[in-house]
């Protein structure tokens, strides 16, 4: 009998539904769906760093999306469904009240920006991030050894100490924190009650300061520290975590009726899209999988033995675990990677889309196919040009931290820059000094790991801009000198969910299995340009120093 795992990724913009079959591998079906409250920007402000999604978004997107699912895959396939596990971004943490009921689902907080999942990429924490990492410096043992020696404002206590202080209502009527992978999870088995919650290891070691050393999370005397307003809140959080080959429980009745599927299918513990990435990338040491989309993310593993008592600086952290079960699951990544594209295409296109939408000429379908036409072939153009100028030869120099900086050494409150302009410095010159200041900012993730004692010896690439951008990844493979391999699967980190779906469904006894059946293959290898590589070994000193001088400049 035919078996399929399902699995679900949710990214910034989209949810994303993916039906695997479990003993061949084939992808038998596919949908995305974005969420349309944030797809009409509301509840963030991005001149304030101010970034939030209300939860009615992941369950009315979660509904859409497996209603189309099903259109597309074979006749009774859902009833065929062994598995179920998800992914999504993080930290993107949400308050909820003493039933477990996240505030925002509540009539009297239904349009309170605060009540919401705080996105990975909202940076109005920073304060409270210097707060904790003095904190933890001060602190014996230091709580953040573990997780890169510095706390970021992307990360879950950061975010909830913010919320807390800025609005009275949410500190009042909050229980606890829990973030958007394991809610997912608790939703979908009827385990959001405070008293039935459960947390995956991934979320709870990567960012919420868990360790097994210390017995779960920090002590709350540390907490209550940093702000009274912290006090308890740690001790209502279960202490004991579970990697993603584990079930949290069955498929709820209601939720059951609601996407098609029979009740009591098993779903797994749950952890961010990136890892889960990584295991359909059949990640193994000494391979650094680069999770390429909006931002980025990096993930490699190790045995225990390997990394030993080393603890790598100005990471995200290494958490037994949080990728595969047994090993030791490492993270870094930029905070922008594609965003810092995006930026520039609209501020080159503004002008041009400002004349369109204001013409007098123009019906509005004309309008509507120009802007159209504009958005989807800016970076190509962009891209084709900036291609035809050799490496070096464009004279201008940029950093990548437009979003501040995840690593190495988190830091929000730096920023871009770009060095080198002159009057002959066109859009193809500059887009292309930002395309090598991301490679640039790569390049530094795997000279720290290298530096600490981890092996990265190839990369592998999933996500958007490695099918998208021969340019961006070519560049990629000069400027780290190593070979890159994109994967074939246009939806890894859902197909990574599959897998651990599968496992958790009985359909592999184990991870490994399940990645030998249904893992991704590879479509295509970049190999570095010797000639290229060299120029950029001296033009990546030019980016370090540009960065030494912005941060030196950033007061």
């Amino acid at each position: 009998m035919v078996s399929y795992a399902l699995g679900l990724d949710y990214g910034s913009d989209s949810v994303r539904a993916l039906l695997v079959n479990t003993a061949t591998g084939e992808e038998v079906a596919s949908s995305v769906v974005n969420y349309p409250r944030w797809a009409k920007g509301l509840y963030c402000e991005p001149a304030a760093d101010q970034f939030r999604q209300h939860p009615l978004d992941y369950l009315e997107s979660l509904e859409q999306v497996l209603a189309d699912l099903w259109r597309q895959a074979p006749d009774g396939a859902a009833q065929s469904v062994v598995g179920i596990s998800f992914d999504t971004t993080g930290s993107t943490p949400v308050a909820v009240d003493n039933d477990g009921v996240a505030l925002a689902l509540k009539p009297e907080f239904a349009e309170n920006p605060n009540a919401m999942f705080v996105l990975w990429k909202d940076h109005t924490a920073v304060k409270e991030a210097a707060e904790f990492t003095a904190a933890a410096n001060r602190s014996e043992p230091n709580y953040l050894k573990y997780e890169g020696g510095i706390y970021s404002s992307e990360w879950y206590w950061s975010k909830a100490l913010h919320v807390m202080r800025a609005d009275s209502a949410v500190k009042d009527a909050v229980h606890m924190w829990v973030e958007h992978c394991d809610w997912m999870t608790a939703v979908l088995t009827g385990t959001t009650h405070p008293d039935a919650f459960r947390m995956s290891r991934c979320a709870a070691g990567h960012k919420v300061m868990w360790h097994e050393s210390w017995g779960g999370f920090p002590a709350n005397e540390f907490f209550a520290g940093v702000d009274p307003i912290l006090d308890g809140l740690v001790e209502r959080l279960p202490t004991e975590t579970f990697t993603a080959d584990q079930k949290v429980g069955e498929l709820t009745a209601e939720w059951a009726q609601k996407l098609g599927l029979p009740a009591g299918i098993p779903v797994g513990f749950s952890a961010f899209d990136c890892h889960m990435g990584a295991v359909a990338a059949n990640v193994q040491p000494g391979v650094l999988t680069k999770v390429m989309g909006t931002s980025t993310c990096d993930i490699t593993i190790a045995s225990a033995e390997a990394i030993g008592d080393t603890c790598v600086r100005g990471i995200c952290g290494q958490v037994d675990g949080s990728v595969i079960p047994g090993m030791i699951g490492l993270e870094a990544g930029q905070s922008a990677f594609g965003d810092l594209y995006a930026w520039f295409k609209k501020l080159v296109n503004g002008p041009a889309v400002a004349i369109i939408e204001q013409s007098d000429v123009l019906d509005d379908a004309s309008k509507q196919k120009l802007l159209a036409e504009l958005d989807d072939k800016a970076l190509i153009e962009l891209s084709a040009a900036a291609q035809a100028i050799p490496a070096g030869k464009s004279g201008v120099t940029a950093l990548d931290w437009v979003n501040g900086r995840r690593t190495p050494d988190a830091d929000q409150t730096v920023a871009g820059a770009i060095s080198g302009l002159k009057m002959g410095s066109g859009a193809a010159e500059v887009f292309r000094a930002l395309v090598e200041a991301t490679a640039f900012g790569a390049r530094a993730i795997i000279e720290r790991f290298r530096a600490e004692g981890v092996a990265v010896e190839s990369v592998v690439a999933i996500g958007g801009i490695s099918k998208k951008s021969d340019f961006v990844m070519q560049t990629c493979a000069d400027v780290w000198n190593c070979p890159i391999d994109v994967l074939d699967s246009d939806q890894s980190c859902a197909l990574g969910a599959a897998i651990f779906a599968a496992t958790v469904g009985g359909a592999h006894p184990d991870v490994a299995s399940a990645q030998k059946v249904m893992g991704s293959k590879v479509c295509k290898t970049y190999e570095p340009n010797g000639e290229a590589a060299k120029v950029y070994d001296g033009l990546y000193r030019h980016y370090q120093a540009l960065g030494q001088f912005a941060e030196g400049d950033k007061s």
